[in-house]
This record gives C-alpha cells, sequence and structure tokens, in this order.
C-alpha cells in the first residue's frame, strides 16, 4: 500500500526574551503534551502554522494556524517557554522544535535558510548532537524522497520568493508533498507525514481532548457541544453534555455568548478570552473563554477553551467590596462631621432657651422634647462614626467575664421573657483591651438582631473561649493574623440571614427589616467598634439554623508587674461659671454663636474668630490677654492645629481646647504635634464646653 507524505518548512521567529523556568506541570507531561498536540492537526501545514505563529509571538484571528485545536498547541508552548533560559533565537526555536514535534510520529527536522540542521526529531532520523554537526537537509531527506538536494533547492528558493511553497516528490516509499513557508528571520522546518494522518484525527480527536489537563470542548458550528473533556466537565459539571448549547450552560459578562459564536462562525473572533458566567452543580462559577474555529476533514467546527476565573472574580468582587465600605466610611464620617455642627448649634441653643424658662412653663416641655431629639440624632451620628472607625475610643484593659456579668440584667430586659439568655466562658479567659462601654454596645446590639429574629422566642447563646490561630486564615475579604485571640460567638435560632444579603450586613443603613423597624445602623456600628479595635466579625447561617456572628479580639498580655489601670471618672464640677479671656475659633457661625453666649452666660469673656488666619492677626496684639483658646480642627484654609501652632509661638503659655465633629482619634496625628491640650466631640452641650474650658482653666 502506498504511504504518503506532507513535507513541510516552515520558518519560525523567536520572541527575543525567555523566562527562568517556572513548569507547572511535571516532565513526563511536557514529554505528553506536544506529541497530542501534533496529533489533533487536521494537516501538518495547519500545525505547523500553529506553531510558526505563536514563536513568531501571536496567532491572527481567523488564521489556519490554529488548525484542529490549536489551543492544545498553545498549551504545549506555555510549558516551552516556562522552561526557557537565556538563549539564542536558534537554541530557543530548536527549544520550541522540540516541544511540539520532539516525540511526534512523523518526521519533522529544523534547519536554518541555507538548509542546515538546528534540530530533529526521533522520526526523522534525529540526535541530541549539537546542531553544527547534523549537516544538511538533503542528508536526511534522503530516505523519504528522491533526489533530496535539488528538492530543497527547489523548496528554499520558492519559499524564500513567495513565503509558500509545495511540490509533489516521489520517494522510495511512494509520492511525498514537500512544502515550505518563510517566516522573519530564516529557521526553516520541515516535517514529513502521511496522508492518512488527518483521518485519525476524526477517529481520535475526543479522545485526545480528554487527555489535555485544560478545559476544552468541541462544538457544532452554531455553538451546541459535540464533546466536552474532563477538565471542562469538572469546571461547569454536568451542564457540559453533548447536545446541549453553549449559550444555554455560560452567559458571557459583557457580551451574549451567542454573539460571540457567531463571531467565531464567521471566522471573526479575535481569539481573546472574555469572562463568561455559569452555574456547576448548583455553584457559581466564572470562567475565561476563548472560541476558535477550524475545520477538521472538510468540515467546520468550533473549539471553546476555558479557564476557571472563579477565584479571580471572587477576588475582584471582594475587592470591590472593600473599596465600597470604605467609601462609604468616608461619606460616613464627612456627613456625621457636617450633621455634628448642626446639632451642636441645635441641642446649643436649646440649651440657651431652656435657661430662660421654668419647668413649669408651656415651652419648657417643648424645648426638653428638642433637646431629646438632637441627643438622639446624635447618637445616630455616633453610630455612623463607629462605622466609618472614627469614633473616639477609650480603650482599657477587660475582662470579659465581668463584663458580660454585668450586661446580662440589661441584655435580660432587651431580650424579654420569650427569649432565654444563656452566657458561657471559657476557663481562663484571656484579658482584652477595649472600650467597654462600647464593647457592650456591640453585645447589645447583636442581641437586639437575634430577638428580632425570633417572634417566636427561642434562646440567645453567648459563648467566650480562647482561641489561637497557627496561620493565617482567610475568611471572605478579610486576612486574621496568626496570634491568640478571645472569641465571642453570639448564636440565636431565628430564621439566619438571607444567603444573597449576608455580604451586605455591615453596610449602613443596609437593613432586612421591614420600614419603620430599623434604621440599618445597627450592625455598621457593630463592625466599626470591632475594627477600630482591632477585632475581627463574621457572620455565618448554622445548618441547625439561626445565625451565629463570631468576634475576634486580640487578647492582650499584661507586661511582667503591669496592673491594669482602673478608669476614674471624670468629676463634673457643681460650679460652672468662670473668669478669663477666650479666644473662640469657628468657622460655623451658628456653632460660633451659640459657644460664644454659654462661655459669657458663664462669666467669661470672649474674643471671637471666624478662621485661623483672623485669630493670629488678633493675637498679634501684644496688649490683648488670652487664657484659652477654643478652637474648631478643620476649619477651610488655616485648620486649628496649624493655628495653635503660630499662636504658641507668640504665646507659648496658652491652653487650647481643641472642638471637633471628627473623633479624636482620626484627628489625633495632626493634634499630637501643638503639645498639651485638650479636646470636646461635637456636638457638646452648654454644660459640656463651660465644664471643658473650667476644666482647662484650673489644669
Amino acid at each position: 500500500m502506498t504511504q504518503h507524505y506532507v513535507a513541510t518548512a516552515v520558518v519560525a521567529a523567536a520572541p527575543s526574551a525567555a523566562p527562568d523556568r517556572r513548569a507547572a506541570h511535571g516532565a513526563s507531561a511536557q514529554r505528553a503534551l506536544p506529541a497530542i498536540a501534533f496529533a489533533m492537526f487536521a494537516t501538518v501545514s495547519a500545525a505547523l502554522a500553529v506553531f510558526a505563529a505563536v514563536e513568531s509571538g501571536g496567532v491572527a484571528a481567523g488564521s489556519a494556524a490554529l488548525g484542529a485545536v490549536g489551543v492544545a498547541a498553545a498549551a504545549c508552548w506555555v510549558a516551552v517557554r516556562r522552561q526557557r533560559g537565556p538563549a539564542s533565537s536558534a537554541r530557543r526555536a530548536a527549544r520550541a522544535f522540540e516541544a511540539f514535534f520532539g516525540t511526534a510520529p512523523e518526521p519533522a527536522a529544523l534547519t536554518d535558510a541555507d538548509g542546515w540542521l538546528i534540530a530533529a526529531n526521533a522520526a526523522a532520523g534525529g540526535h541530541d548532537a549539537p546542531a553544527p554537526d547534523r549537516g544538511p537537509v538533503a542528508a536526511l531527506l534522503s530516505g523519504h524522497v528522491d533526489d533530496p538536494a535539488a528538492v530543497v533547492y527547489r523548496m528554499l528558493s520558492a519559499a524564500a520568493a513567495s513565503g509558500v511553497a509545495e511540490e509533489v516528490a516521489t520517494g522510495p516509499k511512494g509520492p511525498v508533498i514537500v512544502g515550505a513557508r518563510s517566516m522573519r528571520d530564516g529557521a526553516v522546518l520541515w516535517t514529513i507525514a502521511r496522508a492518512a494522518a488527518p483521518a485519525r484525527l476524526s477517529s481520535g480527536a475526543d479522545l485526545v481532548l480528554e487527555s489535555l489537563p485544560i478545559a476544552v470542548a468541541r462544538l457544532s458550528i452554531d455553538g451546541v457541544v459535540l464533546s466536552a473533556n474532563a477538565a471542562a466537565r469538572m469546571l461547569l459539571g454536568g451542564a457540559m453534555r453533548p447536545g446541549v448549547a453553549l449559550a444555554d450552560v455560560i452567559e458571557g459578562l459583557g457580551r451574549p455568548m451567542s454573539v460571540r459564536i457567531a463571531e467565531a462562525e464567521r471566522g471573526d473572533s479575535s481569539g481573546r478570552p472574555e469572562i463568561a458566567r455559569g452555574e456547576a452543580d448548583g455553584r457559581e462559577v466564572f470562567a475565561q473563554v476563548s472560541l476558535t474555529r477550524t475545520e477538521i476533514d472538510g468540515g467546520a467546527f468550533l473549539f471553546a477553551v476555558m479557564a476557571d476565573a472563579t477565584e479571580l472574580k471572587t477576588l475582584e468582587a471582594q475587592f470591590v467590596q472593600s473599596q465600597k465600605m470604605q467609601a462609604v466610611g468616608q461619606l460616613a464620617g464627612g456627613v456625621a462631621h457636617d450633621f455634628n455642627n448642626l446639632l451642636t448649634a441645635i441641642a446649643g441653643h436649646t440649651d440657651l432657651m431652656l435657661q430662660r424658662h421654668e419647668h413649669g412653663d408651656l415651652d419648657y416641655a417643648d424645648l426638653t422634647q428638642v433637646r431629646q431629639n438632637a441627643n438622639r440624632a446624635a447618637g445616630l451620628v455616633r453610630q455612623l462614626l463607629a462605622f466609618s472607625r472614627k469614633q473616639t475610643l477609650r480603650p482599657t484593659v477587660v475582662n470579659l467575664v465581668d463584663t458580660l456579668t454585668e450586661t446580662s440584667h440589661l441584655l435580660n430586659r432587651l431580650l424579654g421573657e420569650r427569649v432565654r439568655l444563656a452566657i458561657t466562658h471559657a476557663e481562663n479567659l484571656g484579658l482584652v483591651k477595649v472600650d467597654e462601654r462600647q464593647f457592650e454596645q456591640v453585645v447589645m446590639n447583636l442581641a437586639v438582631n437575634a430577638r428580632d429574629a425570633m417572634p417566636n422566642g427561642g434562646s440567645v447563646s453567648i459563648v467566650t473561649s480562647n482561641a489561637r490561630i497557627d496561620a493565617e486564615q482567610r475568611h471572605g475579604r478579610a486576612v486574621v493574623p496568626k496570634g491568640d485571640y478571645v472569641l465571642i460567638e453570639i448564636v440565636d435560632e431565628g430564621t439566619g440571614i438571607p444567603t444573597d444579603k449576608i455580604d451586605q450586613i455591615f453596610e449602613p443603613f443596609f437593613t432586612t427589616k421591614r420600614a419603620g423597624e430599623g434604621t440599618g445602623l445597627g450592625l455598621s456600628t457593630v463592625y466599626g467598634i470591632v475594627k477600630q479595635t482591632g477585632g475581627f466579625i463574621f457572620a455565618r447561617n448554622r445548618v441547625e439554623g439561626g445565625a451565629a456572628f463570631s468576634i475576634y479580639l486580640p487578647r492582650y498580655y499584661p507586661a511582667q508587674g503591669e496592673v491594669a489601670p482602673a478608669v476614674a471618672p471624670i468629676a463634673q464640677p457643681a460650679d460652672l461659671t468662670g473668669r478669663g479671656v477666650v479666644m473662640l475659633i469657628e468657622d460655623e457661625t451658628p456653632v460660633r454663636a451659640f459657644a460664644a453666649r454659654a462661655l459669657k452666660l458663664r462669666g467669661y469673656q470672649v474674643v471671637e474668630a471666624a478662621s485661623g488666619e483672623e485669630a493670629l492677626e488678633i493675637l498679634a496684639d501684644p496688649d490683648l490677654a488670652i487664657d484659652v483658646i477654643v478652637s474648631d480642627v478643620v476649619m477651610p484654609g488655616m485648620d486649628g492645629p496649624a493655628c495653635v501652632l503660630e499662636a504658641r509661638k507668640m504665646r507659648p503659655d496658652v491652653k487650647v481646647v481643641f472642638v471637633s465633629g471628627y473623633a479624636e482619634d482620626s484627628l489625633r496625628r495632626s493634634i499630637d504635634g501643638v503639645g498639651e491640650c485638650m479636646f470636646l466631640p461635637k456636638p457638646f452641650s452648654l454644660n459640656e464646653l463651660t465644664a471643658k474650658v473650667k476644666e482647662c482653666v484650673s489644669s
């Protein structure tokens, strides 16, 4: 029986640089893949075109270089690129040749532009000697064609002139077809393959696909799945079965999959991967999908190459969520600052009006209502500041056993008669350093949420324990460093958290309750307090029902001989009147008007300034005595700390009280540079302002 061979020559341009070897697969896999790739091409010329295109830096859209499943060759090429070290272009081309054709059953060889061998595979009679010792390609072809020198001369001349040439030549085993393709740098690839090779493909293509480590599916020209390899089935589950349209399995995130299939059918596809979404056995998956048209035995097919992008999309979503939380936190902090100025003016002027009315006066009750609602609004602002992590915390060393025991009485009243509270502590529970009042707020908020999730009653459990994390743990977008923690778990028997909402529950103003039943700030407050304390909080639904919140707080180890400091309550002086000259620097006119009237009412002389620049002009008068400067921190132009720094150059002994709608902790860096000072957060009442000024004057 006459056997037909196809010989093709390709000039391959190698990339100019090669990374160090970082091959992810073993050597056996690297040897097997090229043979698989070679066997899959409908014609040897198509296989060579893939090699040439990849070696020269890319594959053009619609090119015959994609052969039957050009992606298989591309997968081989990835392995080659990973193992390449610094070398000449010829050396890199030889390595690429070896990767594609070294174990192929058909003869193949690589030469320079003059026909001198660089490399040859075993089927062609090649060996591992250095390229210059291998002689002319004519000697190698002598076993396959008659008059090889003449064939080589004609083919090299034709390829140099037109880029591609083919010639039917006689050989000892029958006619062969010699072909040549000419590329950029002069390296020429020769191969000889039996004409019966395409028939092997049609019977074994699916078997070859099954062996590939990358997810590949063979589709009809209109996008119906004909076969999918094991990697594709693992990626997309049972949905990837023959007879199902690919567009019904995955949907494009940017463009509909049907549009991409139509482009590939016309040969207009760029070949670039695009993200698509699908479901695999009930879980959401994302894949980078590239579509390629190819022809096998005269029939047109599409091949879909897919790479798992689920982790990539998950990380992307986590990054977007963290950016969103950061942006919302900044917005919340800014809103809280501006709103605190308004509340200071409202509450302050209400205090001034209350000074002029008796308890039995009709207006007194109305003014009291205004003042109480201003206090409620101030509480909401504090929650915003807690979420944005810009509230002032007063951390102390705390034993949570004592704290939770004291809080349990209040918790029982909050939970009501239908909800049982159980608190369990581990032995030798570690200490933590937290703001005790704020921690109580965290526990109460979570307990109230648990109660609301159990309208028919149930139980709430608070369990504390010591936790040691030996290696950092990832929980969604948060990474918990290794170390010792005190773990507080609050568990309920309620309805749980909707799965599609669990990632949003810590956002401010987000609530699953009905309108009017919640502000949406409870969990955001909890989140802010825990994060500002240096801890972590996570929510999950329990298999047995209900929700569980886990709080990790860093365990505190006292230094040797250290005694936990006791917090002494600040006694508010009964007599708030005083004497002295106060410079009041405040850019908000309503706040400045109230503060000035309050201080004058208590006996102080007040010098007002609407900006830092104006204050310095006034302070330049050497005849003006100033005892205390009361200054806002954030102001247009020169801010409070900058103004005080300049003022203390002229008056080094002047005392300072900073006021701000932002929290002290968030301003500490700018305040610390001015030396000794006091801080009063907004909104403040008449008594709070005058008490702070009197404390400063007396210090």
